[in-house]
């Protein structure tokens, strides 16, 4: 198999993330940039990074790079690109753009050029005039940035965040990649009880059952690059055989997910099912004021609602005093909450160890990371059943 140029995409301020996700799978590490982690792979590592990348939005096939000031440039150099290589006679190839601080800054008219210098080449190679686009999709994408452009087809279809287990949702979703991400950054592992007391619809139970149990995000949905030619159905198969040999659906994992609204906790027990991880998660309809255990070193992890979401300023303020009073008495525990709010440690009544900017859809927000003391001894975890 061929060495490819493989970009795997994802949210401002998760880049370490996905570039630690894809050194896991074995992958060199070409360069990490805003919003991209680029890496060497081969056509098995489209379906393993599909399958298995839990926190990236989606990978892409990297065709090309290049200067391009003029739409000659532009025009010429794509069309130079072995496109027949990947793209069959009767493939449908969309092809959309974005243009940031570039000569050519019309998006409009460079998918054009693209389109039509995608075209002509395949053109040259089929020897025919015309193109029905009825077959599997290779959505195309120009990227320009500072003058260079970046072609890339896209191998995932719909985004990564869409594992396939979430059909129902909530008002204010927290997208199941940003879920992982945050599980990832808090370095909880299973043994670990873990509570979410604003779970909404289950996103980060699910998410981090799947992590504790090492079953890969991606192992029951499709991709669009299963329909390409150039990716063989057994490569994909023993991509699938690889994740289910290493999913651990033995691993016992303490999560618990409560909320106030009932029918919220319905809908996560709903898509936990979905999910196959319905018999890992305890769900239950709670305020978080009445949160408490007998465990300890246990991890919360939660989003819970803010500016966006809850209105007026002085109820946000007392959500996140109530927050930290209740918290804080499990003294063992450490606490992982994403918020908008930039005051939240002054409300809340302390100061984080750390503190991540990240972007939960077009939202700036603050990842609190309040770190519990270590266990002295492994068997001073209690291992007994959630309650």
């Amino acid at each position: 198999m061929a060495t490819l140029e493989l970009i795997a995409t994802t949210t401002f301020g998760l880049e370490a993330v996905v570039k630690q996700e894809v050194a896991n799978l074995g992958y060199e590490i070409i360069s990490v940039e805003n919003g991209k982690v680029v890496f060497k792979g081969d056509e098995l590592a489209i379906c393993r990074a599909n399958i298995w990348l839990r926190s990236a939005e989606r990978v892409r096939l990297k065709i090309g790079e290049f200067k391009a000031t003029s739409f000659e440039e532009l025009f010429e150099q794509t069309k130079a690109l072995p496109w027949a290589d990947w793209i069959p006679e009767e493939a449908e190839f969309p092809v959309e753009g974005k243009s940031v601080k570039s000569k050519l800054f019309s998006v409009p008219d460079c998918q054009a050029i693209v389109k039509k210098a995608v075209v002509e080449s395949l053109k040259k190679n089929y020897k025919t005039e015309w193109f029905n686009e009825t077959g599997p999709k290779f959505k195309i994408e120009v990227a320009l940035l500072k003058d260079i452009a970046t072609i890339t087809i896209d191998t995932t279809g719909p985004g990564l965040h869409k594992r396939g287990y979430r059909p129902l949702i909530s008002e204010a979703p927290l997208k199941e990649t940003m879920a992982a991400a945050m599980i990832q950054l808090s370095r909880w592992k299973p043994d670990r009880t873990l509570i979410d007391p604003f779970c909404g619809s289950g996103t980060i139970p699910i998410e981090a059952a799947l992590i504790g149990k090492n079953i890969a995000p991606g192992i029951n949905r499709t991709f669009a690059s299963e329909e390409w030619p150039r990716v063989k159905k057994d490569i994909w198969m023993k991509a699938r055989k690889e994740a289910h040999d290493l999913a651990n659906y033995e691993q016992e994992v303490r999560i618990i997910g409560t909320d106030i609204d009932e029918r919220m906790i319905k809908i996560a027990r709903k898509n936990a099912y979905e999910a196959m991880v319905d018999t890992d998660i305890h769900f239950q309809t709670m305020s978080f004021k009445e949160l408490q255990s007998k465990k300890h070193y246990g991890y919360i992890i939660c989003n819970p609602p803010y500016g966006e979401r809850i209105g007026e300023s002085a109820e946000l303020e007392q959500l996140y005093r109530d927050m930290g009073q209740v918290f804080r008495s499990l003294d063992t525990w450490s606490y992982y909450i994403l918020t908008s709010y930039e005051q939240f440690e002054q409300a809340f009544g302390k100061k984080a160890d750390k503190n991540r900017k990240l972007y939960n859809g077009n939202i700036k927000t603050f990842f609190y990371q309040f770190f519990g003391p270590r266990p002295p001894h492994r068997k001073d975890l209690e291992h007994e059943a959630p309650n």
